[in-house]
């Protein structure tokens, strides 16, 4: 086995391996340094260990029990059906290795390192990897991916929360109807069809317009509130720009821009027909597999748009960005079959998406109703986390070791609550979850089960 990987590995076109290499390092240092990280349900984790309320050990536990079971029950599958990565693959790996290493300069390095080794792993061993795990007793890969089950959906919730606190229980209410309006209007519509260019029609995502729709009300709530009348000649607000709400997580982002748009040109370098390294999604990897290249563009557009409100919507309240952006990179990949075009088209299509987050965040900083709901932000985020994580930990529990597994996540969640040093509670979901894992593979070896 070992002989035939190194033959693969000698198989490797060197331009195609040093390319995913270049990606997989540059993502994994993004994530060491809390840049961008490409799961939708850890980006909002990153703020709460960047500003201190949350340890590194728990924020790294958390993104391998969210990442990694999807990882081996989403992405490698998928991929192994083309020559082809679903970017999931990558990413979600880039993720779990930037969050492990140090927060530190040698762990900043080490993290590119291993993410570009991580890389061209890809290129050599996914089956090995899938084989490996499925001669587990008890295969509880696929299981653990149910963690994060309920996060994205979840998240849309945030902002109702939001106005509760900050406007009162009715009005909360108010924004979760207006949430819950848009996911079931989104799902009435169903699927885009594109007519005869797409055969297979396009799913959008429920979860983004919810997340759309209860933004714009939580906006409009604090929108009503305007500055106070001038008064001695002053006028009402600063003239300071990006000082409101999100304005210094925003500023974090466009720090970093630069490597976020050599990571999005890259990304759509390997997005390209010419490369066909990586796909956004299944459709577009299978459109891709067999060369209808005009499809899998249109398919990668429609994915895109409909990323927009959670990519962006998240970015705007973490800081915390993605390192393929809203996704409009593969659309510019698969546009062209030029590289450097690709490459072009990518660095500019991922810098206007920085530079459009700036702008609704100078808007926003006007109205000080913005500004006054950040720490209900915050604290929206944290319980709506805890929540989720500790239900998907359950549900991905219960399908790994039926019964028991409830019992194991629900008694490791409250006698967290008596330790002398708790963990995180948004952690044990997760973590108890995968000492479920093991728990079904020790009862399936001895034979008690």
């Amino acid at each position: 086995m070992e002989h035939s990987f190194l033959m693969r590995l000698l198989e490797i076109d060197p331009t195609k391996a040093g390319l995913l290499a270049l990606i997989g390092a540059i993502s994994a240092m993004m994530a060491n340094r809390g840049i961008a990280v490409f799961h939708d349900g850890l980006r909002p984790l990153m703020p709460e260990y960047l500003e201190g309320r949350m340890s590194r050990k728990a924020l790294g536990a958390t993104s391998f029990a969210l990442s990694f079971g999807l990882i081996i029950g989403f992405g490698l599958p998928f991929s192994l059906t083309a020559p082809i990565i679903l970017v999931h693959s990558l990413l979600l790996g880039t993720d779990v290795i930037g969050v492990w290493c140090a927060d530190s300069r040698k762990g900043l390095v080490l993290s590119g390192v291993i993410g570009a080794l991580y890389a061209i792993a890809l290129l050599t061993g996914l089956r090995s990897v899938v084989e490996l795990f499925s001669h587990m007793p008890v295969n509880f890969m696929s299981n653990l991916g149910k963690v994060g089950d309920p996060i994205v959906a979840c998240f849309a919730l945030f902002p109702a929360i939001v106005v509760g606190y900050q406007y009162g229980y009715r009005k909360g209410i108010w924004v979760l109807v207006a949430t819950l309006v848009g996911y079931l209007a989104t799902q009435a519509i169903g699927n885009l069809s594109f007519g005869g260019l797409l055969a297979t029609p396009v799913k959008l995502d429920p979860n983004g317009s919810a997340l759309l729709l209860s933004m714009i009300a939580m906006f409009y709530f604090a929108m009503k509130e305007r500055p106070p009348e001038p008064t001695n000649g002053q006028q009402a607000g600063a003239n300071a720009m990006l000082v409101g709400l999100f304005s210094s997580r925003i500023e974090r982002i466009q720090k970093n821009k630069w490597l976020l748009v050599l990571s999005g040109g890259l990304t759509a370098v390997a997005a390209t027909m010419s490369f066909s390294l990586l796909a956004e999604g299944p459709v577009s990897l299978q459109l891709m597999a067999h060369g209808e290249q005009t499809s899998a563009m249109l398919v990668a557009l429609a994915r895109a748009i409909s990323f927009v409100p959670l990519v962006g919507m998240t970015a705007i309240a973490t800081g915390v960005y993605s390192p393929d952006g809203m996704k409009f990179v593969f659309v510019a990949g698969l546009a062209t079959n030029n590289p450097w075009i690709a490459f072009i088209a990518g660095c500019i299509i991922m810098l206007m998406e920085i530079q459009l987050l700036t702008k609704i965040a100078i808007g926003l900083d006007k109205y000080p109703g913005i500004k006054a709901c950040g720490d209900h932000i915050r604290t929206a985020i944290t319980r709506m986390l805890e929540v989720s994580l500790l239900v998907g930990g359950m549900i991905a529990s219960n399908a790994i070791l039926p019964g028991m597994g409830f019992m194991v996540v629900a008694g490791l969640y409250l006698l967290n609550r008596t330790s002398k040093r708790p963990l995180v509670e948004m952690a044990i979901g997760p973590i108890a979850t995968i000492a479920v894992g093991i728990l079904a593979n020790i009862i399936q070896i001895v034979g008690i089960g």
